[in-house]
């Protein structure tokens, strides 16, 4: 008689899980076996730790729109999942943890390994249930998956060891209290209310500086944003979520956002006098208009979020495409464009600011600039591109260009370190025909990342194939986003103590477990390295010994910030080298408003 784990794996194959992200412990012993007996359907997927399946269920997700799953044992194992579980709730991501727990008569007793999992999970899930019933598993299952659907969030299934391994009860008993639910979800039609959206045309068409900012919530809206876009003469800034929205190499799209964005963006965003935002929680208010210097609209399926940004008149609770298709009709062509045109020339000078940061050279290591820029003309079509979580999601954010049919993310929102090399193996499984590139800090790759090229290698005829995957690593030996914001956020020099990690030949690791790796700490080889990395026929380790003191200018510097990283910078044992790099950097700008520079 099949068990309540085979059952457990056959309802989430009827949702749709074909692939599970997971490591084993025997608290999951009974979910084990069942994987024994389900012939590769759903397949077990074993990353090197339990952090590392819960980011590859939330980039599984993220990359291909549908559930992601992951298990872990009790305990410890259950722990070990909160970080890439917050990263799907925060994210926004629809993704179902099943994890064990000890035997029912043990609990209460402060068994081995025994912690309150309904507790440490309630925050992160949207639904959380402790199955203490076999007949409990199909309705669990079920409200489980229609509620990730539904409110786009972590979901967690707690099934005790004991009630895995009883006989499977796939329809309950025919008596009071048994549930009797089903697999099936669609996706609602979520439209605004018709004298709002009547409103938002009126603010827009009144609008002389309309600037647009999308997110991730705008995701499928690509024709219809071009369509505002040229009819409102705006221009359109992503945040980094929404960095696949649109293409990059339409004029009129000025770039990331915020610390790490743009100038276009940024002079747009200060300057416009109508604001739209379309599916984005972007939180930062220093880099969104004064309050009262712009009307605004905003357009997001989530009406607790309406509003909470920035103060907005006409609020479209709604899908992003739905509303902008019933939004377009309404809308007047601006026949003046001077306010596009300018734009359109800010993007041609932030190109060209960016080309001559990256074509510097500080006389020895690798510019972390030149990676990026050396790396976007050769980005294969279709890619998939990743990162984590420091001073390269700077340069991941402005150098690359993304084309259309590529898709890229990151841990957006929570913003932690480990997120790019999971996410990278996650979306080599969902496509293993697609080119699939990483940028990882060497921080971020030393915190057990590197260790995933162990999974690597033992999916290698997996994830192998003929199209480029690598991992791309900038060794400069410092956790550097943290030490630039210590010297402008806290007007502090660096402390080596906490800041500097050790040099690690990670291209030689790769090539310890039979991957490819290639080093390069030459400024005029950088493009040769990709060269060699894009035409590898194994999965690549790319490490460049890159400079850490070529500092990530915020597109404008605010006066506070600027004090202290002077402040910093007086008391830097490198400042000559500090301020060299920045003087620099800064330059390129300066040389861009000479006479004749916009031909």
């Amino acid at each position: 008689m099949a068990q309540t784990a085979d059952f457990v794996l056959e309802r989430l194959r009827e949702w749709g899980v074909h692939r599970i992200f997971g490591y084993p412990g025997d608290g999951i012993n009974g979910m084990l076996g069942a994987f024994g007996r389900a012939g590769g359907d759903p397949e077990f997927i074993q990353p090197r730790h339990e952090e590392m399946a819960a980011f590859m269920a939330c980039a599984h997700a993220k990359f291909t729109g549908e559930v992601g799953c992951c298990m872990a044992t009790s305990g410890p194992g259950a722990i070990h999942l909160l970080n890439g579980l917050y990263d799907a709730k925060l994210d926004h991501q629809p993704v179902v943890a099943v994890i064990g727990q000890q035997k029912r008569i043990s609990l209460g007793a402060l068994y081995q390994q025994e912690v309150h999992l309904s507790q440490l999970f309630a925050d992160v899930s949207e639904f959380c249930e402790v199955v203490m019933h076999p007949a409990q598993v199909r309705h669990v299952i079920d409200r489980a998956f229609k509620t990730a659907l539904t409110h786009r969030g972590v979901t967690t299934v707690i099934i005790p060891e004991d009630v895995q391994e009883e006989q499977a009860q796939p329809s309950p008993p025919k008596m009071h209290g048994a549930v009797f639910s089903s697999v099936g979800w669609s996706r609602p039609r979520v439209l605004p209310n018709e004298a709002e959206l009547a409103k938002a045309a009126e603010i827009l068409n009144e609008g002389d500086k309309v600037a647009i900012l999308v997110g991730q919530g705008a995701a499928g809206a690509r024709a219809e944003l071009v369509e505002v876009a040229e009819l409102l003469g705006a221009g359109v800034a992503k945040t980094l979520l929404g960095r696949d929205v649109l293409p990059d190499g339409l004029p009129f799209v000025t770039g990331p956002i915020g610390l790490l964005g743009s100038m276009p963006s940024d002079e747009m965003v200060m300057n416009c006098d109508t604001f739209l935002m379309v599916g984005t929680s972007f939180p930062y208010a220093e880099w969104l208009p004064d309050e009262g210097s712009a009307r605004a609209v905003e357009i997001d399926i989530d009406g607790s979020m309406i509003g909470m940004r920035y103060p907005v008149e006409a609020n479209l609770v709604g899908d992003a495409q739905e509303t902008l298709k019933l939004l377009i009709p309404k809308l007047r062509r601006k026949e003046d464009r001077s306010w596009r045109d300018g734009i359109e020339k800010n993007v041609r000078t932030w190109n060209r600011i960016m080309a001559d940061r990256a074509g510097q050279s500080f006389g020895g290591l690798v510019n972390p600039q030149a990676v990026a820029a050396e790396l976007s003309p050769r980005i294969p079509d279709g890619a998939i591109l990743t990162t984590d979580s420091g001073s390269g999601t700077n340069w991941w954010a402005r150098h690359l260009s993304i084309r259309e049919g590529m898709q890229a993310s990151l841990s957006g929102t929570l913003a932690t370190m480990g997120p790019g090399v999971p996410y990278a193996i996650a979306a080599r499984f969902a496509y293993p025909d697609r080119p699939v590139i990483a940028f990882e800090g060497d921080g971020a790759f030393q915190m057990n990342r590197m260790h995933e090229m162990i999974t690597v290698k033992r999916y290698l005829d997996r994830l192998g194939g003929p199209a480029p995957f690598i991992f791309c690593v900038f060794n400069n030996q410092d956790l550097n986003q943290v030490t630039w914001e210590q010297r402008a956020e806290a007007g502090d020099p660096k402390f080596p103590g906490s800041q500097d990690i050790p040099d690690v030949p990670y291209h030689k690791y790769a090539e310890l477990l039979g991957l490819r790796g290639i080093y390069c700490d030459k400024p005029d080889q950088v493009g040769a390295a990709w060269d060699a990395a894009l035409a590898s026929d194994r999965p690549v380790v790319l490490e460049f010994k890159t400079d850490p003191d070529v500092p990530p200018l915020p597109p404008h510097i605010m006066k506070e910030q600027a004090k202290k990283s002077i402040k910093a910078e007086l008391r830097e044992p490198e400042k000559a080298g500090l301020a060299r790099h920045g003087f620099r950097q800064k330059m390129a700008e300066y040389y861009e408003k000479l006479p004749g520079r916009d031909k």
